[in-house]
């Protein structure tokens, strides 16, 4: 039996922290699906579907992904797309404790509605303290994001 997993999230833009999550846990799980939500409480820089396609091309770009679907999800609960695709496992990238502060209360919420899991998975140190709202700040104020998202999300976010 293979084990499909879900590394959802905002990815507005897909940073070098995300593709290091998603590059490990691709190595984790038979089958990954990257996908990319709507956060309601944030207002996005990017649409969706631009988001889908910089996550593809940066997940190319980098050689991996052979077992890794990108796509997006809009209505009803992330526990509905997993038992959509037969996910049992929710990964998600944890830079501090506020972020797990944050994610546990949807962990325990999304176990008891549908029985997935979620699994914390820490970035490389080296990405730690990025964040996508961090890049578009930078970005907007004319500052060099390159260290911090993959060159195709650069090229776009530095192009006049």
């Amino acid at each position: 039996m293979s084990t499909i997993a879900v590394v959802p999230g905002s990815f507005d833009p897909v940073t070098l922290g995300h593709l290091d999550v998603i590059e490990r846990a691709a190595r984790i799980f038979d089958r990954l699906h990257v996908l990319v939500v709507h956060n309601p409480d944030k207002s996005a820089l990017l649409p969706v579907a631009q988001r889908v396609s910089l996550i593809e091309q940066a997940i190319a770009a980098a050689g991996f992904g052979e077992n890794i679907t990108v796509t997006s999800w809009s209505v009803g609960l992330l526990v509905d797309y997993c038992t959509d695709v037969g996910a049992s496992v929710i990964v998600k990238g944890v830079r501090s404790q506020v972020d797990v502060a944050y994610e546990t209360p949807m962990a325990i919420v999304n176990r008891g509605l549908a029985g997935v899991e979620t699994i914390f998975m820490l970035p490389d140190p080296a990405h730690a303290h990025v964040s996508s709202s961090l890049v578009r700040q930078v970005a907007s104020l004319g500052g060099d994001v390159t260290p911090y998202v993959p060159k195709v999300v650069a090229d776009f976010l530095q192009k006049p």
